[in-house]
């Protein structure tokens, strides 16, 4: 978990830079896997749209578009990178009609 954070030879002497280390690297964690997720149901929205299915298409959008919306809220995306990949979501179903 502190292997980034201790490879720069810096550690911290302070009991609460500490803690914000580990608060840090679990927010770090977090961060990643709400990107991951996003990639995840941006190639399920993609394969949906391929196979032509429109049930599978709209759970897919909205799913997608869900997580991408908590995930701005708490800050793990900026919110014009959540608004481009939601007109970059809506644009793919878009072009399956």
């Amino acid at each position: 978990m502190f292997d980034s954070f201790y490879a720069r030879g810096t550690v911290p002497n302070i009991r609460q830079q500490e803690k914000r280390v580990r608060i840090a690297a679990r927010q770090r964690l977090e961060n990643l896997r709400y990107r991951s997720t996003i990639k995840t149901l941006a190639k399920r929205l993609e394969s949906a749209v391929a196979e032509g299915d429109a049930e599978a298409i709209a759970s897919e959008h909205v799913a997608l578009v869900r997580v991408i919306d908590k995930a701005a809220s708490r800050g793990a995306i900026h919110k014009n990178a959540a608004a481009r990949k939601k007109s970059q979501a809506a644009q793919v179903v878009a072009g399956s009609s």
